[in-house]
This record gives structure tokens, C-alpha cells and sequence, in this order.
């Protein structure tokens, strides 16, 4: 199982918070078909969101870790219902190069939206 550094898990949590799902896992669990199925969309896209259909987190759990051991990804978020991993491409040679500096970037947009001056309505008074 690959693992990260807290500062890169809330760079890949923020970056898939827009994502959807791309796989789901209904009744019949954790089958072959279903981790060929999120082995290939880790490999096209890096990080995926999973959803699962079960009540039982325990469960989930399970499912989340499997994943990980045999897939060699990164756990990135278990919230309700939804599992997100993390798998850097093949042919990347740096693996956390360049999320580390993707979360530079996105960092520095951040605290630039901060420091700008705040917009506030003014109130016009009429002149009578």
C-alpha cells in the first residue's frame, strides 16, 4: 500500500472534491471484474472516486483497504458512502514531484483570493 504525507492527502482531498464517481460497488462486493475495472481508472486518471452501496462501514473499510494492498494506491478519504484513491502514473518518474507542486500552486491561488480586498456593498445616500 502506497502512503502519503498529510499535506498531500488535503492537496488529492481537494482536488477530488469535483470529482464523480467512476466506479461503484454494489451487492455483490469486491469482485475481480470490479478491481480490474478501478485499476483502470486509476491508471488513465490518478485519483478516483469509488461509491459503494453498503450500510456496514466495517465493511467499507475492508473494501477500501483491499483496494490499497492490491492495487499499491494511497487511501486518500473514506466519507460516507464514497472511498477516494490515489495512484500516480506508471511512467512518472517523480512520483509526488508533481503533486507536490500542483499543491504549491493551488496553495499560492489560495492565499492570493485571501489577501485581496473584500467587496462590500456602499451605500448610496440620495441627495434630497
Amino acid at each position: 500500500m502506497l502512503e502519503i504525507d498529510p499535506h498531500q492527502r488535503r492537496a488529492l482531498r481537494a482536488s477530488a472534491h469535483a470529482l464523480n464517481p467512476v466506479v461503484i460497488i454494489s451487492q455483490n462486493g469486491l469482485s475481480d471484474s470490479v478491481l480490474k475495472e478501478i485499476d483502470t481508472c486509476l491508471s488513465r486518471h490518478e485519483l478516483i472516486k469509488i461509491r459503494v452501496f453498503s450500510d456496514e462501514r466495517e465493511i467499507r473499510d475492508q473494501y477500501l483497504q483491499s483496494i490499497c494492498e492490491k492495487l499499491e494506491a494511497a487511501p486518500v478519504q473514506h466519507i460516507g458512502k464514497l472511498l477516494v484513491v490515489w495512484r500516480p502514473s506508471p511512467d512518472d518518474a517523480s512520483t509526488h514531484a508533481g503533486l507536490k507542486s500542483s499543491m504549491a500552486s493551488r496553495h499560492g491561488k489560495a492565499i492570493s483570493r485571501r489577501n485581496e480586498p473584500r467587496r462590500t456593498k456602499r451605500s448610496f445616500q440620495s441627495g434630497g
